[in-house]
């Protein structure tokens, strides 16, 4: 998969050098075309991780961004309206993540999302303390959370 990325890297430089313009911009579209180059000659070379990886964290990028869209809207309403719709509440999540970095990954997307805040981790690794300004039903909640950033992130990671 690094050889991928590598190659995937130099084709971009490669093509900012051809169009003469080395602009973020120029450079983003010269690794999507060589990513879609790449993809189309999967039959050459074999199939790789390298593709669905790359659709995986593209999936956890919109996911993310749509969560936080939702969210803020979400704070936002609660704050200009005169009734408080907030149901607070401190839920322990239990977790598939194992290692630090599974972990720390998933408490900062839960944290980066307005009205969520992660807490703590507990010694054994196996819950997430997690405190959400709305909380209606704790199932629900730890569903959510489980089946949207925690599914995708390993997926990316794994």
């Amino acid at each position: 998969m690094k050889n991928l990325f590598t190659i995937n890297v130099l084709l971009a430089i490669i093509w900012s050098a051809l169009t003469g313009i080395f602009s973020p911009e120029n450079l983003g579209v010269g690794f999507l075309l060589g990513f879609f180059m790449l993809w189309t000659l999967q039959a050459v070379y074999g199939k790789k991780r390298y593709f669905s990886r790359a659709f995986k964290v593209l999936s956890l990028v919109v996911y993310f961004l749509i969560q936080l869209f939702k969210a803020n809207l979400r704070v936002a309403m609660d704050i200009v309206t005169a009734r408080h719709y907030m149901v607070p509440g401190i839920i322990k999540l239990p977790l598939d993540a194992r290692t630090d970095l599974e972990i720390t990954l998933l408490a900062n997307l839960i944290s980066l999302t307005p009205g969520t805040l992660s807490l703590d981790v507990t010694q054994d690794k196996r819950f997430l303390v997690i405190h959400a300004m709305y909380v209606e039903n704790v199932q629900d909640f730890k569903h959510d959370l489980k089946n949207g950033f925690e599914k995708r992130l390993l997926e990316v990671l794994r």
